[in-house]
């Protein structure tokens, strides 16, 4: 089942009376239920129960008067990490069972507050170290396009991705190391956002590199997520005015993000670009030597393998055999990063943010393929070097945003039917706000043909 609700028109829905908080539950439950669906690879967790009470409780409130913002009574799911008062957090595997949460994570607390209702808790990569969406222990789910084939949906956000575009939940809740909420997007054909990290709080997540990890939303427009992250962000939940595009300078980087496109990625992100200048926006083809050079930031694992070995040390010593063997490899890379490499990783990455910061500085967004290729076949991951390989080029384009320490955004550009193709929108740090009006012209203007 396709999801085509956005939060915007759930909303209305629920304010004019049209629909209910329990109604649009009920959808979603049905549509996870589904066992011609996908939702028993999609969600790791479904308390109906607990969903329907919670939209009761939303439309108790509203026949009150009280409507604590726009997200009030919508459906949303959260990727297997976040901690929920009540339930286990198990990050994707079978080896982690803390107990049960004793509170929410904040950005689960502050989506509480403003209203939304929780469908269940999403599958992912396992411990979300992968841009590809495989999970051994609990499936995998088939992104929308050319399931008959299988395709990857995307990682790490695998299920909240999946989730959205086939009508489970109205919008989804994710994090993004590499690329984790954008991957998905690109391959699910939704909208997925990933926010200057400092923004939104990180406690109440069970974490992969404490220096690259960000909270981010998924949902099937930019509108829908820029209100879920004025929520996450603690701010007032309000949608941006787009910006003219006129004038607006794209750089698109002709070094680095461009290699091994395949064709029809190719085909649309120029589509893209020429609809973009055709309304106004000055697109400038720019050589960006500093992305060369962030390879140095991953060589033998780099921040994220030490950062997340260091977690991992004790269970992974353990439990290692129990652990996604693709993801157990990428762990065990940070035992043998030395002190010595890991801070000079460390160093390099503020070298090449400051150095960022003064190249890019006339520049008002970086536009480049979310991911190169087209989602590939779930069956082409069965082997182990096609896996590493694909997943280094899956996360190649979006760690850009993560190592720059700076806000991106993915929007889906391919044509109806076809191949699903993200297209990526790079913002400067801090900058989230402005990017999110740009990503909204941009996204009034590629809808149209």
């Amino acid at each position: 089942m396709a999801g085509t609700a956005t939060v915007l028109t759930t909303a209305e829905a629920l304010q004019s009376g049209a629909s209910t908080a329990r109604a649009e539950a009920d959808r979603c439950l049905a549509a996870a239920a589904d066992p011609a669906g996908q939702g028993a690879k999609v969600f790791t967790l479904v308390d109906p129960g607990r969903t329907r009470a919670e939209a009761d409780a939303s439309d108790l409130l509203r026949s009150r008067g009280v409507v604590p913002s726009p997200l009030a009574g919508i459906p949303v799911s959260l990727k297997d990490l976040f901690d929920v008062a009540g339930q286990v957090t198990r990050a994707g595997s079978t080896v982690l069972d803390p107990g049960p949460a004793a509170a929410d994570a904040p950005v689960v607390a502050r989506l509480r507050a403003a209203g939304a209702v929780f469908v269940g808790r999403t599958n992912m990569t396992e411990f979300a170290y992968s841009g590809v969406g495989m999970n051994p222990h609990y499936g995998t789910p088939a992104a929308p396009w050319d399931r008959t084939t299988g395709r990857v949906p995307g990682g790490s956000t695998s299920g909240g991705a999946v989730s959205v575009a086939d009508g489970m939940a109205v919008a989804a809740l994710g994090t993004d190391t590499g690329g984790s909420c954008r991957i998905p997007a690109a391959c699910c054909g939704i909208v997925g956002f990933k926010p200057t990290q400092r923004r939104v709080p990180l406690d109440g997540c069970t974490p992969l590199s404490f220096s690259l990890d960000s909270i981010g939303p998924m949902a099937r427009t930019v509108s829908c997520v820029a209100l879920l992250d004025a929520v996450l962000a603690g701010e007032p939940a309000a949608v941006p005015a787009p910006v003219s595009l006129r004038g607006l300078r794209i750089a698109v980087p002709t070094n680095y993000v461009l290699d091994r496109m395949d064709e029809t990625v190719g085909a649309t992100f120029e589509r893209a670009l020429t609809r973009l200048s055709s309304a106004g926006a000055q697109v400038d083809e720019i050589r960006v030597d500093l992305l060369d050079r962030l390879p140095e930031l991953t060589l033998n694992g780099g921040i994220t393998a030490a950062e997340a070995y260091a977690w991992h040390r004790d269970l992974i010593e353990a439990e290692g055999n129990r652990y996604d063997p693709n993801v157990r490899t990428r762990i065990l890379m940070g035992k043998s990063l030395t002190a010595e490499a890991y801070l000079t990783a460390i160093r390099t990455r503020k070298e090449l943010i400051a150095e960022a910061e003064k190249a890019l500085a006339g520049v008002d967004v970086l536009a480049m393929p979310t991911i190169p290729i087209v989602p590939p076949t779930i069956a082409e991951m069965a082997d182990t070097d096609t896996f590493a390989d694909l997943n280094r080029l899956m996360l190649r384009n979006p760690s850009v945003a993560n190592m720059l320490d700076r806000c991106a955004i993915s929007l889906p550009v391919g044509e109806p039917g076809g191949a699903p193709v993200g297209l990526s929108l790079v913002g400067p740090a801090m900058g989230d706000r402005r990017l999110l009006s740009i990503a909204l012209a941009a996204e009034a203007t590629l809808a149209t043909k």
